[in-house]
């Protein structure tokens, strides 16, 4: 699929605007009594400051980007004003003269400042209120069960129905001591904040363990 190069008006007056911006820095640096290579110079100094800047901008808002984007932008649109007739460029004052030759080194230092200066984050992250705490990991093991007793022989007529071996002993969780101090730490902090012990459903739901664990902890807190 071709695609057709369609003019743009934005680009198109951007490209003119440019262009006689240029021209402008270049004639008020050559009257300035900046010469040759370094008349040209001077424009390419003012327009990459002012990509610099504006690029800075565009990351983060900060004072500083738009202190050298106003110097940019003030450098530019003041050459552009005194080429227009309004200033003599074959005796150009020697206040213009002091600023043209201060030029380099103050675009110098804005541009170091914008590109070694970090960019402040646009959303910061509140921190939060209570550290969490790792969880160790819960072993279990199962209590001692009962041994099933072998089947005896005997008629079928005696016993038709086999003999059903007895329902094993629920797991105990082991409950590791930090984990046991963390509960009671929580336990503490809700009977502070509301003048009354917390109870075994609350407990299990601030700690989102297993209910085993849950009643397990609860029960050497003494939790109802």
């Amino acid at each position: 699929m071709q695609r057709t190069l369609r003019p743009d008006a934005v680009l198109i007056q951007a490209v003119i605007a440019g262009a006689l911006s240029f021209a402008h820095l270049h004639d008020l640096a050559a009257a300035a009594g900046q010469s040759g290579w370094k008349a040209w110079a001077y424009p390419i100094s003012v327009d990459l400051l002012l990509v610099a800047a504006w690029r800075r901008l565009r990351a983060g808002r900060d004072g500083a980007s738009w202190t050298w984007f106003t110097i940019a932008l003030a450098a530019s649109l003041g050459a552009n004003i005194a080429t227009a007739g309004l200033l003599d460029l074959g005796h150009v004052p020697a206040w213009l003269r002091i600023l043209v030759a201060g030029w380099p080194a103050l675009a110098f230092l804005g541009g170091t400042l914008l590109v070694h200066t970090p960019t402040p984050a646009t959303a910061a992250e509140a921190p939060s209120a209570e550290p969490e705490l790792a969880v160790p990991e819960v072993e279990l093991h199962r209590t001692d069960t009962a041994p099933v007793p072998a089947p005896t022989s005997a008629p079928a007529e005696l016993d038709p129905a086999p003999a059903k071996p007895p329902t094993p002993a629920a797991p105990v969780p082991t409950v590791p001591a930090a984990l046991v101090e963390h509960a009671r730490s929580i336990a503490e902090k809700h009977r502070k904040t509301t003048g009354e012990p917390i109870t075994a459903e609350a407990l299990t739901a601030r700690l989102g363990l297993p209910a085993p664990t849950c009643q397990a902890i609860a029960a050497q807190l003494e939790l109802t």
